[in-house]
């Protein structure tokens, strides 16, 4: 969160801007130089309109706005919004916030999300992924729910921060398959009974930092939709596309919550 316009200078005196992932200085707080913005793969076009998967130039012509994936099995979520795809700048980033505890970062991040998010018209809850209480009890603070305090500052949207609980602990999910991930997901979480009330019905804006395989997205959704959870969205900062590795140029493999 920024402080106020007159703290500015004595900010700058007292701790110089830099940038988070190369160092070199900046003429103000909260963004990157010029070469590490463009370090960083912002999802292009054209692309599947549910799921943000890119799509070849030739679709431009045939009018498909839907992926082959989305086509034969429709989500069940109403898309898709990620501020960058997942690559090495990306992962610097929230390896920094995330272990590096720069929770500052949280500014930066959720504005490029908020960037990439469509209009929300009417009333929509903007809910954070949950962490376990050990987990949370480990790291000192949710990720999620700090990119998701700012985004709905930022949308003008209500938070409702403890929708989703985490009741299992389960692995860390690093270097886990898909299946391996839904495995271990599987009951691990669930709508917060304290908010059956609110989520009845409701539209909910999912954030996350890092969506890799979607297990952990499909685990929530599925315990909003039991809610009776009217329409999901789903805003990350970063998107792992296999089909656009090579152009993000990520090498690591991806993090997990």
């Amino acid at each position: 969160m920024a402080g106020p316009a007159f703290l500015t200078p004595i900010l700058d005196l007292v701790f110089p801007p830099r940038c988070p992932l190369c160092g070199d200085a900046l003429a103000q707080q909260g963004g990157l130089c010029a070469a590490c913005w463009t370090k960083l793969a912002v999802p292009g076009e054209p692309a599947c309109k549910t799921c943000q998967r890119p799509l070849p130039d030739s679709v431009l012509r045939s009018g498909e706005v839907q992926c082959a994936p989305c086509l034969a099995s429709p989500p069940r979520h109403a898309g898709i919004a990620a501020a960058t795809l997942y690559n090495d700048a990306s992962r610097e980033l929230v390896l920094a916030f995330k272990r590096g505890k720069r929770i500052a970062l949280a500014d930066l991040l959720s504005r490029l999300m908020v960037r990439r998010l469509p209009e929300l018209d009417g009333e929509w809850l903007v809910v954070p992924v949950p962490l376990h209480r050990w987990r949370l009890w480990e790291r000192g603070f949710n990720q999620s729910a700090l990119l998701a305090e700012r985004i709905a500052r930022a949308v003008h949207q209500p938070l409702v921060v403890d929708a989703l609980e985490r009741r299992k602990r389960t692995p860390s999910l690093g270097g886990l398959g898909k299946r391996a991930r839904a495995e271990a997901l599987r009951g691990a979480i669930s709508a917060h009974s304290r908010r059956a009330g609110r989520l009845n019905g409701a539209k909910v804006l999912l954030v996350d930092d890092v969506m890799t395989s979607g297990a952990t997205t499909d685990a929530c959704l599925a315990a909003l939709r039991k809610a009776g959870v009217a329409e999901v969205r789903i805003a990350c900062f970063a998107r792992v596309l296999d089909e656009a590795l090579d152009h993000a140029g990520r090498e690591d493999a991806p993090l997990a919550a």
